[in-house]
């Protein structure tokens, strides 16, 4: 294994995918790493624009952090190329794939084609929304970090204890919370919030893409009307980085609330660091009649 030894003064390039995964890093690595995140919180991580800035910036990357689970499939390859920065491409010290070791939700069976809309083949990736899998990520990324800054590594061990102490305790504060949230039903946009719905214990009862990156055909959202309708749903929960106007519609047609909520760090302006996106989807969904 080839590492990359720092001067006293030098931080850690580190360049994330998306903001969930530099939030985390920056509280790992504290002042000796600087952190980018390439997609914005109320950006479409799936279809991020490789812009020649995002390569530039990783060239000069000593770490790539990647969610996986073929999540940048569209987008990162290209830009791992155009960087030509040997140090961060998959297989080598300075590249983590953060999904390596999460329990992945929705790993489809069978045949998987075009047909059924963008389908993740290897599960759903939007894990960080399910705050124990921030624990993970936060062990993996301060291992990471001490193997290519060994002379730091008890500052990243003590970063990620810390970080690790807030993040438990806060998430048994938000389990308190969103008790009243268990077995609510209701209806959401995309699958983003599947890890969300799974750790609070609401029910999606459906969805507004029909297919996975596929909008609504007119006779899918009468359907969902009558589905609100039979099943009593209240709520509504979409993407703020998706169209808001099919959720909107449907909520003005049954009554429902329509919360379009952002589903990472950065979504929102007062969403600055991870436990911050918690508290604020929590506080949302609670409040929404």
């Amino acid at each position: 294994m080839v590492l990359f030894p720092l001067t006293a003064q030098a931080r850690l390039n580190v360049v994330a995918t998306i903001p969930d995964l530099a939030a985390i890093a920056q509280e790992i690595g504290g002042d000796l790493a600087t952190v980018k995140s390439l997609c914005r919180g109320d950006q479409d991580p799936h279809y991020l624009e490789p812009k020649p800035s995002f390569a530039v910036a990783m060239n000069r990357a000593d770490l790539l952090i990647e969610v996986g689970l073929e999540l940048e499939t569209g987008w990162l390859p290209v830009l791992l190329t155009q960087s030509r920065n040997p140090k961060i491409q998959r297989g080598a010290a300075g590249h983590l794939d953060a999904s390596v070791g999460i329990p992945v939700l929705e790993i489809p069976v069978g045949k998987i084609d075009r047909s059924v809309g963008d389908v993740h083949p290897l599960g759903n990736p939007h894990y960080l929304l399910g705050p124990g899998n921030g624990l993970i990520v936060a062990r993996k990324i301060a291992e990471k970090l001490s193997e290519l800054d060994p002379a730091n590594s008890a500052v990243y061990s003590a970063n990620r204890t810390k970080f690790e102490s807030r993040l438990r305790q806060k998430i048994s504060g938000w389990e308190r919370a969103a008790a009243p949230l268990r077995g609510r039903p209701i209806i959401s946009h995309h699958k983003s919030f599947s890890y969300f719905v799974h750790w609070t214990g609401m029910k999606v009862e459906g969805l507004i893409e029909p297919k996975p990156g596929i909008p609504p055909p007119p006779a899918h959202i009468k359907n969902l009307i009558q589905t609100i309708s039979d099943r009593k749903i209240t709520l509504i929960i979409a993407e703020n980085f998706y169209d808001p106007k099919p959720a909107r519609e449907i909520s003005k047609k049954t009554g429902a609330t329509a919360l379009i909520l952002p589903g990472m760090v950065g979504g929102e302006a007062e969403i600055k660091t991870y436990a911050d996106l918690f508290d604020f989807l929590i506080n949302q969904i609670k409040e929404a009649p």
